[in-house]
């Protein structure tokens, strides 16, 4: 592994956002949609390429990405799970020269691109197949990294959550970057926006 070698993101955005009643995706964060924040988060944190899942909406959060570097890739099955949208991200970044990628979920708009950067010094600095960001101490959540070895594994599983049962078999093996419980905020339902919306600047 050099430091040079590329990592990719896999930015999850397919999803059909039933608990917030319309696309998520779309809507603004200080002053732009959070499906852009969440890739403009990747491209800072210098992944590459950085591939965007889409599904739910496609056209219209493909819209929202226009003039970002990055790789727009459709899930036709995303009604079937998140597994579904990580294994077509997974199956085009083994096109790529990545040597690792990072899981980066949209909806999470409080993770940094320092954050990002931080899990890719991890493992750039130890050698772990793996880097989980664990929040408040309990809690695992992207973003995480997966070496390029794992991808057979990712692609293998066929449960829901194939990302976590892979963390679950290489925990021993990871190195885990900790978070304060607060980085962990996601946007799900109404109230979340809400509350999300007054903690962000512009919101």
């Amino acid at each position: 592994m050099s430091a040079h070698d590329p990592i990719a993101a896999v930015v999850l955005a397919a999803g059909t956002s039933s608990r917030m009643g319309h696309n998520k995706m779309l809507l603004e964060l200080g002053g732009e949609p959070l499906v852009r924040r969440a890739v403009r988060a990747a491209i800072a944190a210098r992944l590459d390429p950085v591939i965007v899942v889409l599904g739910h909406e496609a056209d219209r959060v493909e819209a929202a990405l226009e003039g970002l570097p990055c790789v727009r890739v459709l899930n036709p099955s995303f009604g079937d799970g998140v597994r579904t949208s990580l294994q077509a991200g997974v199956a085009h970044a083994i096109e790529s020269a990545a040597s690792a990628l990072v899981v980066v979920l949209a909806d999470m708009p409080f993770v940094t691109p320092q954050m990002i950067e931080t899990v890719v010094a991890r493992h750039r600095d130890t050698g772990a197949p793996l880097v989980v960001s664990c929040y408040g101490g309990d809690v695992d959540a992207p973003p995480m990294l997966y070496q390029r070895a794992l991808f057979p594994e990712l692609l293998a599983m066929q449960a829901p959550g194939c990302g976590k049962q892979v963390v679950r078999r290489h925990r021993a093996e990871a190195a885990v970057v900790p978070w304060p419980a607060q980085a962990l905020r996601d946007v799900d339902v109404p109230a979340d926006y809400d509350e999300v919306r007054a903690q962000i600047p512009g919101g």
